[in-house]
């Protein structure tokens, strides 16, 4: 097994990504939207990579790129490794890319020495993850676990282009979106692997650990009414201003979610009316973001902030108002997987060490469908969706390590298991 591992052809893994890199539109960084040319050529890329792996490669009904490594039996359920090929606007290289070109890399090693599994080893890039084209995350991954609604084919873009429309500009028909959807009985498992997006990694001088779970996420907005007033005839004392209000409350979020690590909650985006130096804030509307993998902490979390908000809105002669904007249920990956993933670590010389996700995931989408199980991979200062986004050589060849030994232990216990029975 070790000896196989070092076939793995880092330096394939960065030239590949570099490449991809270049399938953008003009701009600092990469920005790759789904269904638009920039995409088509990264596909274009991405099908070559796999048919040169000795994969089969078809496009689903939503524009999935899949590699088909078929097994010794190809009636065995199929172990899908995969991420998404989009962007955010102007992000890095690395994310999602790195989870595809590994993917690759892995089967290649399998390809290239001549070894065939006995299940099926799938390779997907999916059409829609980040969501930044059409609003809605996950599109691909949904489509695949059999989750997308029918409704959700006529989300628009910004230019008012329907998904529909965008699909039927490929040549595909929409309203075959079920056609993409497989079902449990066909799946072995879903493993992805990711940039870690945060800087624990690097922090543990690791370059790679495992994801016990991906957390969920409650958005929430807020609107704080007070009076305005002029900035030099009103006393504090008689004030109602909305914005010193808005601060009280931004610095309780912060000291709730402190004391109730490892939930993460943020106000991303204040908006201040009348918005004029010299005149006392009337009006403030904010954002609140939450995260946990505990859905019953983040819960308590919530009414805490909530009841901290009309405390303060009472004592300061305010109003407050919070409305839901989106609920995301957490995800936890496989008691199964983990293990087999940190005795890969292992296996490469490291320590395991068990991260929760704060960002979202197709894995997410495909916990619907399978267990699901997450590598992730050091990146520098834990910086991402940003052109400095970056991952050393040496910690993605010592990824695609571990994805390889997590392949082959998975496979493995499954044959063996097949054998006890």
């Amino acid at each position: 097994m070790k000896k196989l591992t070092e076939k793995v052809n880092g330096a394939r893994i960065a030239e590949r990504i570099d490449q991809l890199s270049r399938c953008s539109e003009p701009a600092i960084g990469v920005t790759r939207l789904s269904f638009t040319k920039e995409f088509q050529c990264a596909q274009n890329m991405v099908e070559q990579w796999m048919l040169e792996a000795g994969m089969t490669v078809r496009k689903d009904s939503l524009n999935n790129l899949i590699g088909r490594y078929e097994g010794s039996n190809p009636n065995a359920p199929v172990l899908m490794i995969g991420s998404h090929l989009d962007t955010v606007i102007e992000g890095g290289k690395f994310d999602g890319m790195l989870g595809i070109v590994t993917g690759i890399e892995i089967v290649a090693v399998l390809f290239e020495t001549g070894i065939i599994l006995e299940n099926p080893i799938e390779v997907i890039a999916f059409c829609d993850e980040e969501g930044v084209r059409f609003h809605s995350t996950f599109l691909g991954s949904k489509a695949i676990a059999g989750t997308l609604k029918r409704e959700e084919l006529e989300v628009k873009d910004d230019e008012g282009i329907t998904l529909a429309n965008a699909i039927k500009e490929l040549g595909l028909d929409p309203l075959n979106y079920k056609e993409a959807a497989r079902v449990p009985e066909e799946v072995l498992a879903y493993i992805e692997l990711h940039i870690e997006q945060g800087p624990v990694l690097q922090a543990e001088e690791i370059p790679c650990g495992v994801v016990t779970g991906i957390a969920g996420a409650s958005r929430y907005s807020f609107t704080i009414e007070g009076f305005a007033g002029h900035a030099g005839t009103v006393p504090h004392t008689l004030r109602k201003d909305a914005l010193a209000g808005s601060a009280e409350l931004v610095l309780e979020i912060e000291r709730l979610a402190k004391e109730n690590a490892p939930i993460v909650a943020t106000v991303g985006k204040l908006s201040v009316k009348p918005g004029s130096s010299n005149v006392i804030a009337g009006e403030v509307a904010g954002t609140i973001d939450i995260r946990d993998t505990d859905e019953r902490r983040k819960r308590k979390v919530l009414e805490a902030i909530f009841q901290s908000g009309e405390e303060i809105a009472s004592h300061r002669g305010l109003k407050i108002h919070f409305e839901k904007v989106m609920e995301v249920s957490p995800v936890l990956c496989s008691e199964e997987l983990i293990p087999i993933i940190e005795s890969s670590i292992r296996e490469n010389g490291m320590d395991p060490v068990r991260l929760i996700s704060g960002a979202g995931h197709d894995a997410m989408a495909m916990a619907d469908l399978t267990k699901v199980g997450m590598i992730f991979v050091r990146c520098r200062d834990g910086i991402s969706h940003h052109p400095d986004e970056h991952a050393s050589l040496e910690d993605m060849e010592i990824g695609a390590r571990v994805l390889l030994d997590t392949v082959l232990q998975v496979i493995h216990s499954k044959v063996a298991a097949k054998t006890e029975v």
